[in-house]
C-alpha cells in the first residue's frame, strides 16, 4: 500500500515537472531579441514615431482623463478586474528612461516588460506582437523624445488568480505566439498595408473580436464582433452586412467615416468615437485608403438570425410609438427619415437592428456623441434620457423602433434596460 501511495506520488511529481517544463518552453520560444544597434534619432524618426503612435491610439490608454500625456494611470476595466496603463514618458524611476529599444521591442512583440516579468494581454500585444522593428523603434525613439513625468504606475486590481505571473505564463502558453506581420503574395500592397495597420498596430479585433472565458480572441483576423461587458457597448462584426460590414459601402464613403466619425451610413459613438478622434483621423490619405480596401475584403458572413420566439408586446410598441412622437421625431422625422448631415436617420439603421440592441440602448439612455474632428469640428449630439425615462419606457422606445418602418428586430425588455444601467 505504501509503495502504491510513493509511486502515485513520484508520478504526480513528474507530471507537475513536465507541466512546468512545458509551461516553460511555451513561454519562452521564439523569445530571443538579437542585441542590435541603438536606432539613429532623426527628426524624422521621431515624426515617424508620432504617426504610429497616433495610428495605434497609444495616448487613448496611456494618458488618463485630464493627466499628462502618455503618463499612464488609466483604468481600463475588464471581467478580470481593472488594469491601470503604464508610464511611457521617459522618466527613469517609472517610466522608460532606462528601457533600450530591444526592451522596448520584447514589450511589444512578446509581452514581456524589461524586468522580465509577462504583461497582461489587456496590453495587446498579441495585435502588436505583428508590428516590424522598424516600427518599434520609431515609437520607442517618438516615446523618449517626450517630456518626462514622474508618475508612479498604479498596481493592478485584478481578482486572484489573474494578476498572478503564473496566470499571465498559462494564458500566454495557451494563447499567445510571438509573429510578424508576414504580406500575402497574392494581395496588392495597398491591402497588405491595410491589414498591416488593422491586425497589428490598430488592433481593431481587441474590441471587434468574441472572447473566451479567460478573455482570448480567436485571432487577429477574426472581427465578428464582441460584448465589452465593463464598458456596456458592443462592437459590432465586420463580416456580417447586418451590423458593421463596410463591404457595400463606397471608398469615399469608408474614408469619410474613418477621417470624421460620420457619414450618411452611420455615425461613431462611444469607444469608436475615441479611435476616431485619437486615431484614424489623423491617418494620411494612403494608409485610410489602405485601411478601407482590407475592410471591404474582409469574408462576409452573417450571423444566424431567426424570428424573434416571443411574441410582439404591442402595448409596450404602442406607447414607444407615442413616447418617440413626443421627444424624437423633431429630430429624427417622423418616418425615422433622420436630416441628412445633421440627425442620423433611424429608418434601416443598424445600430437600431441588429440583432444586440446594448447599443441602442446605450445610446438613448446616456446619449449619443459624434467625435469632433478637424473636417467636422462641430458634430451633433443627442442628449441622454436615463434619467427622463423609466425603464418600462425606455424599452418601448426601443421596441417601436426595432419594430418600425419595417423592421422586425424584436422587443427590448426592462431586464435588458436594467442591464446596462
Amino acid at each position: 500500500m505504501m509503495k502504491a501511495w510513493r509511486r502515485g506520488l513520484i508520478a504526480a511529481v513528474l507530471i507537475l515537472a513536465l507541466a512546468g517544463l512545458a509551461l516553460l518552453w511555451l513561454n519562452l520560444r521564439e523569445e530571443s531579441v538579437p542585441g542590435t544597434s541603438p536606432p539613429q534619432i532623426t527628426p524624422a524618426l521621431i515624426e515617424r514615431g508620432a504617426y504610429l503612435a497616433r495610428a495605434g491610439n497609444c495616448m487613448g490608454c496611456h494618458t488618463e482623463r485630464g493627466g499628462l500625456p502618455y503618463a499612464g494611470g488609466r483604468p481600463i476595466p475588464t471581467p478580470f478586474g481593472t488594469v491601470f496603463a503604464s508610464n511611457l514618458t521617459p522618466d527613469r524611476q517609472h517610466g522608460l528612461g532606462d528601457w533600450s529599444a530591444d526592451d522596448f521591442w520584447r514589450a511589444l512583440h512578446h509581452g514581456r516588460s524589461r524586468d522580465g516579468r509577462l504583461l497582461s494581454p489587456a496590453f495587446p500585444y498579441p495585435n502588436y506582437t505583428l508590428l516590424t522593428r522598424e516600427d518599434s523603434d520609431a515609437l520607442y525613439v517618438f516615446l523618449r523624445s517626450q517630456a518626462p513625468v514622474a508618475q508612479a504606475n498604479l498596481p493592478h486590481e485584478l481578482r486572484w488568480p489573474y494578476g498572478t505571473q503564473l496566470a499571465q505564463a498559462v494564458w500566454r502558453a495557451l494563447y499567445f505566439r510571438p509573429a510578424v506581420f508576414q504580406p500575402e503574395p497574392a494581395r496588392d500592397a495597398a491591402w497588405n498595408r491595410g491589414a498591416y495597420l488593422v491586425q497589428g498596430l490598430g488592433h481593431c479585433n481587441a474590441c471587434h473580436a468574441p472572447r473566451n472565458a479567460l478573455g482570448a480572441t480567436p485571432g487577429a483576423t477574426d472581427f465578428s464582433g464582441g460584448m465589452l461587458d465593463t464598458l456596456g457597448w458592443y462592437a459590432p462584426s465586420l463580416h456580417d452586412a447586418g451590423e458593421a460590414s463596410v463591404a457595400g459601402w463606397s471608398a469615399a464613403e469608408l474614408r469619410e467615416w474613418l477621417k470624421t466619425g460620420s457619414n450618411r451610413h452611420a455615425s461613431a459613438l462611444g469607444p469608436m468615437a475615441e479611435v476616431v478622434l485619437g486615431s484614424t483621423q489623423h491617418l494620411n490619405e494612403a494608409d485610410l485608403a489602405a485601411m478601407g480596401r482590407y475592410l471591404q475584403a474582409l469574408p462576409q458572413r452573417g450571423a444566424a438570425r431567426s424570428r424573434p420566439a416571443a411574441p410582439p408586446d404591442q402595448a409596450l410598441r404602442e406607447l414607444g410609438g407615442k413616447l418617440y412622437e413626443q421627444h424624437c421625431a423633431s429630430c429624427h422625422g417622423e418616418q425615422g427619415q433622420g436630416v441628412a448631415g445633421i440627425y442620423p436617420a433611424l429608418a434601416g439603421n443598424r445600430v437600431v437592428t441588429m440583432g444586440n440592441s446594448s447599443n441602442l440602448l446605450r445610446v438613448i439612455l446616456r446619449g449619443g456623441f459624434a467625435p469632433a474632428t478637424a473636417e467636422k469640428p462641430r458634430p451633433f449630439g443627442m442628449p441622454p434620457f436615463a434619467s427622463e425615462f423609466s425603464e418600462r419606457e425606455l424599452a418601448a422606445i426601443a421596441s417601436f423602433l426595432r419594430s418600425s418602418w419595417g423592421h422586425q428586430a424584436g422587443d427590448v425588455s426592462e431586464l435588458d434596460v436594467n442591464r446596462l444601467r
